[in-house]
């Protein structure tokens, strides 16, 4: 809630900076555009004023103009609106005649541009130069003054003079600037209020969010069931806010798959080691009984029982050998020690060679190992030893687990993205109970009738065929025991 507090609070802040900022460009134009208007008004009505002045006879005298009659005929048009102040101009813009106050008159001359474009009918407003100020500019009204029908000079009215301005000052400036400060007040407060409204419209989805994210983090993944409803609300749509909502979806629904799958790899890891510890006892015990035994009774025993405890542990000894390496082997394929290094190879090739290791034991059972090969088989793409291993296991497994006279195939057909390859037997198959952990737990102990054990062997084949993409499957087929399936995939050209 702090986080969105602040995301608030700045956009709040930058939101009534920019209505201040927008309300004084506002007040400013506004004003600006009320001053150009006021000033064409005045301008308008007052057009006729200077010559209306220049006009006046009693301005002129049979020498020239008449000072006295030009300052009193000032004084008393000022007077009667003192906003004005009337000027005479020479031909060349200089004060020849005025009524100003002592040293207020800033200027001895005036631009006369404004006045010939006043005078030439130009837009209104026009402002001239202020005599009174050096760098003001006011609108004014202007004629031509004759003398003896030849142009003597100007009329220079200027309509808002000091007084005009001293009185708007002091008149209007408080009201103007109460005016301006409440309406800007008023702005920004209905704009800030409204725009606090958009925001905790806008930002919801972000608290909706942010409390999600929070319970997620406290509560875990018994979050995730909890806050799906709010997470299925806030994925809807197609904005940024929308868009990050699925997103975290999508985290989370990851993050979930992947907590279940170290979930059951765990699990299956503290079975695993828990039935390698069990399994592991058995020959341990027996091993140690053995020896005891015949250490106790050493005088006592002939040596054909002598040979026999020593068969029998050395043959336990080899259990828990064997088991041993399995173990090392399995632990280097599941933390990413040993890696595939892949090759072409003919896997018909391959299959030869494994039988020709098992052949003895084959014999020694009188079992028999067929091949089936398709023909034009493809090459596979793996790494050869340890498809290798595969092989190996597998028909250690399934001569271990056939009976007296059975069969072992081993079958290669072609498959759409390489070579499918099929190892069965005619022993009694594999238990129910055991199918479910079959490749997820060491199998001791024997199939229906059978003995000997299988240790670790389908576990790690599992493993070496997860690290090619593939994997294994156990199929049922009738007049079959067990049948174990995987795929290979082609050769890789060039």
């Amino acid at each position: 809630m702090m986080a969105w507090a602040t995301l608030s609070r700045r956009l709040s802040m930058v939101f009534a900076a920019l209505l201040l900022v927008c309300c004084g460009a506002s007040v400013w134009l506004q004003l600006r555009s009320n001053g150009k208007h006021e000033q064409e008004v005045i301008q308008r009505l007052s057009s006729g004023l200077a010559a209306h002045i220049a006009q006046n006879a009693e301005l002129m005298k049979p020498g020239g103009l008449d000072q006295g009659a030009v300052k009193d005929l000032f004084d008393k048009l000022m007077a009667v609106n003192p906003s004005v102040e009337v000027y005479l101009l020479g031909l060349d813009g200089r004060i020849e005649a005025q009524a100003a106050p002592p040293g207020h008159l800033r200027r001895d001359r005036v631009d006369l541009q404004p006045v010939q474009q006043l005078l030439a009918g130009a837009a209104l407003p026009i402002v001239g130069d202020d005599p009174r100020s050096p760098d003001v500019r006011k609108v004014f009204s202007a004629a031509p003054l004759r003398m003896n029908g030849r142009d003597a000079g100007y009329v220079y009215v200027v309509l808002q003079g000091e007084d005009h301005d001293a009185l708007v000052a002091h008149t209007a400036a408080g009201t103007v600037l109460r005016t301006t400060l409440w309406l800007m007040g008023l702005v920004a407060l209905l704009g800030l209020l409204a725009g606090l409204a958009a925001f905790r419209l806008i930002t919801r989805p972000l608290r909706e969010l942010t409390v999600a994210v929070k319970r997620f983090e406290t509560e875990g993944m018994d979050a995730l069931q909890t806050e799906a409803p709010r997470l299925a609300r806030l994925s809807r749509g197609h904005d940024e806010i929308a868009q990050l909502g699925q997103a975290f979806t999508q985290m989370t629904q990851r993050i979930a798959e992947q907590w279940r799958e170290l979930t059951l790899q765990d699990q299956q890891r503290r079975e695993l080691f828990a039935n390698i510890s069990h399994d592991l006892r058995t020959p341990l015990t027996s091993l140690h009984g053995y020896l005891e035994t015949l250490m106790l009774k050493a005088a006592t025993l002939d040596e054909s029982e002598r040979r026999r405890y020593l068969e029998i542990a050395l043959d336990q000894s080899r259990k828990v050998g064997r088991l041993a390496q399995e173990v090392f082997e399995l632990a280097r394929l599941e933390y990413g020690v040993v890696k595939p290094d892949k090759e072409n190879f003919a896997l018909a090739d391959l299959v030869q060679d494994v039988f020709q290791k098992f052949e003895l034991a084959a014999e020694a059972r009188q079992q028999r190992l067929r091949p089936d090969i398709a023909s034009c088989l493809p090459a596979v793409c793996a790494d050869l030893g340890m498809i290798e291993r595969v092989l190996t296991n597998l028909l250690d497994n399934a001569i271990r687990h056939t009976p007296m006279g059975g069969e072992i195939e081993v079958q290669l057909r072609a498959h759409e993205t390489g070579v499918a390859v099929r190892v069965s037997d005619t022993g009694a198959g594999i238990p129910a109970q055991l199918r479910n952990s079959l490749f997820m737990r060491p199998v001791f102990g024997s199939r229906s009738g059978s003995s000997g054990s299988g240790g670790l062997g389908l576990v790690i084949v599992k493993r070496i065929l997860q690290l090619h993409g593939s994997d294994i499957r156990l199929l049922e087929l009738p007049d079959r025991g067990a049948v174990f399936c995987f795929q290979l995939a082609g050769a890789e050209s060039g």
